[in-house]
């Protein structure tokens, strides 16, 4: 079993930044690939990025990519979601995942993921 616990959503204006934590128990995050994901309200989960459970590779879907930044630290078994430039649009309860099963890539689909946080809620003011 994985436990996967999200902090650090809250409320910004547009252009401020915030950074997610995603705490993982469990497992190591260094054996794992993992992922964010979002949900506005009214909206289907939409994948944000991922990491490889190598570290080596990172994905982002193309409304993040040079804002949002996906890391993680092996010694506090976290991945983080550093969030620069925020716009009204990437308002959603942010969720952290895990996939327990390597694939020789970075997993985009949600349904790819077996393990997943409770979610932080993310506001973009304008």
């Amino acid at each position: 079993q994985v436990q996967l616990v999200e902090s650090g959503g809250g409320l910004v204006q547009a252009g401020g930044s915030l950074r997610l934590s995603c705490a993982a128990s469990g497992r190591t995050v260094s054996s794992l690939d993992m992922g964010w994901f979002r949900q506005a309200p009214g909206k289907e989960r939409e994948f944000v990025a991922a990491i490889s459970r190598s570290g080596i590779t990172t994905v982002y879907t193309d409304s993040v990519k040079g804002r949002f930044t996906i890391s993680r630290d092996n010694a506090k078994n976290t991945v983080y979601l550093q969030m620069n430039s925020l716009k009204p649009e990437d308002t959603a309860v942010y969720y952290c995942a895990a996939d327990l099963t390597p694939a020789g890539w970075v997993p985009r689909r949600g349904s790819t993921y077996d393990y997943w946080g409770q979610g932080t809620q993310v506001t973009v003011s304008s």
